[in-house]
């Protein structure tokens, strides 16, 4: 997966998804920067602290930090690795894009889990804002992630009529294909289409069955034929290959064939609308999101402006 050349970790105490990184980064042969966060403290705690000024109390935190950074990163260098470590001040989200944004990171690799917090979904607030606004691509691990990969899954949405998205769907498709010749793994790769439902064609358009069945199976093979073209911009030579063209909806394939294949990871694309500063996670995605149970690497397409600014 030789595409990246200076990764990013947000440091979550997690050994495994530090290996990931450290592993990834020596076959990039890229740079590697560890991070964690101090958030600002706020208005009302200020006002309770007597025995130190509030700039002390967060210099004390931010030297702790680092001070634990640092020794996570003296092996990693020892092995040859070029390796930074950061502690950054404020919205952990914000601070991490404006760090993307500086020093022109191409990856973000961060635990799918805060430490300490518990939710109903598999993936943080933090994850999600990242997803959104973060201008490269975000690989969120879950902590107890299997060190070999067995399968990736990439959602791809080809269009014709849509440039950027047919970008957006190369850009998956280059991601998911390294990663999984990498790993040496199953790549698998989804397609959800859907017809208007047959019996409102039915009542509506006063079609036949047998003319319904025959538009569904022409829509089917449009989408085939356009899963297609988008595989002759790639190299699967040597690969195991398994390619799903589902007739359903985007939200319930994704998730359920992840479920299916057991995928390690999902390699998507999480936005929908394009032109605008400010992109939005699409409903799509999002609601996919809330389902699965695996690693994500989310991806923007080309174009993408993140609304955070640098000041």
């Amino acid at each position: 997966m030789r595409r990246f050349k200076n990764i990013l970790l947000i440091y979550d105490q997690s050994e495994n998804i530090l290996e990931r990184a450290v592993t990834l980064t020596k076959s990039n042969q890229a740079k590697l920067t560890i991070i964690d966060i101090v958030k600002e403290l706020p208005w009302d705690m200020q006002m309770l602290i007597t025995m130190m000024t509030p700039q002390e109390l967060q210099e004390r935190l931010i030297k702790k930090l680092q001070e634990q950074l640092t020794q996570v990163a003296e092996p990693i260098r020892d092995s040859g690795i070029q390796v930074f470590t950061r502690v950054l001040v404020g919205t952990p989200f914000m601070e991490i894009v404006r760090d993307v944004l500086r020093n022109e990171r191409d990856l973000v690799i961060m635990s799918s889990e805060r430490r300490g917090k518990l939710r109903e979904h598999l993936f943080s607030s933090m994850a999600i804002h990242l997803m959104r606004k973060c201008p490269c691509p975000v690989w969120v691990i879950k902590p107890d992630q299997q060190k070999q990969f067995t399968t990736v899954l990439a959602a791809v949405d080809p269009d014709p009529t849509d440039a950027v998205r047919n970008g957006l769907n190369s850009k998956i498709m280059g991601l998911a294909t390294s990663l999984a010749r990498n790993e040496k793994c199953e790549l698998h790769v989804v397609h959800a289409w859907q017809v208007i439902d047959e019996i409102d064609l039915i009542n509506l358009t006063e079609l036949s069955p047998i003319e319904v069945e025959e538009l569904t199976a022409k829509t089917k093979d449009k989408h085939a034929n356009l899963l297609n073209n988008l595989f002759e911009k790639c190299d699967f030579s040597g690969m195991n290959l398994q390619v799903h063209l589902i007739k359903d909806s985007a939200e319930m394939a994704i998730p359920d064939l992840a479920k299916r294949v057991n995928a390690d990871v999902l390699v998507m694309g999480t936005v929908c609308r394009t032109g605008i500063e400010g992109f939005f996670i699409g409903n799509t995605a999002e609601n996919v999101l809330r389902e699965v149970d695996c690693s994500v690497l989310t991806v923007k397409p080309e174009g993408f402006v993140t609304p955070i600014k640098l000041s």
